[in-house]
């Protein structure tokens, strides 16, 4: 052990070890940013985008899927709100932005 110590000692001469070149870190930081950017950032922003398109063409008649997990058809279409018709004579109202999904026309009917 103190054969490790020692050699660290001689290098140094007793001091911290030299700093390596500032561009190094700088390009290393930039790569890091670049992996994390194409990585998480751009498809989350993708994600998004889409979700605020499906949301913003809500139709009545639509089948939707809700992010609760539940299937219906839009019977009512506000700025702010849908109402989902779950049954016959079952209707519930959830925000535009918990619909999770628009389903192709007769996907309830199969399910």
């Amino acid at each position: 052990m103190s054969f490790f110590i020692s050699e660290a000692l001689a290098e140094g001469n007793g001091q911290a070890a030299a700093q390596g070149d500032p561009m190094t870190s700088l390009i290393f930081m930039v790569v890091i940013f670049a992996v994390f950017y194409f990585l998480l950032i751009r498809p989350q922003a993708k994600r998004a985008k889409q979700h605020r398109q499906l949301v913003a063409s809500l139709s009545k008649g639509d089948e939707v899927l809700t992010s609760g997990g539940i299937y219906g058809k839009l019977s009512n279409v506000a700025d702010d709100h849908v109402d989902v018709d779950i049954a016959d004579g079952t209707t519930i109202k959830v925000q535009r932005q918990a619909v999770a999904s628009v389903l192709p026309k007769g996907t309830i009917k199969s399910l």
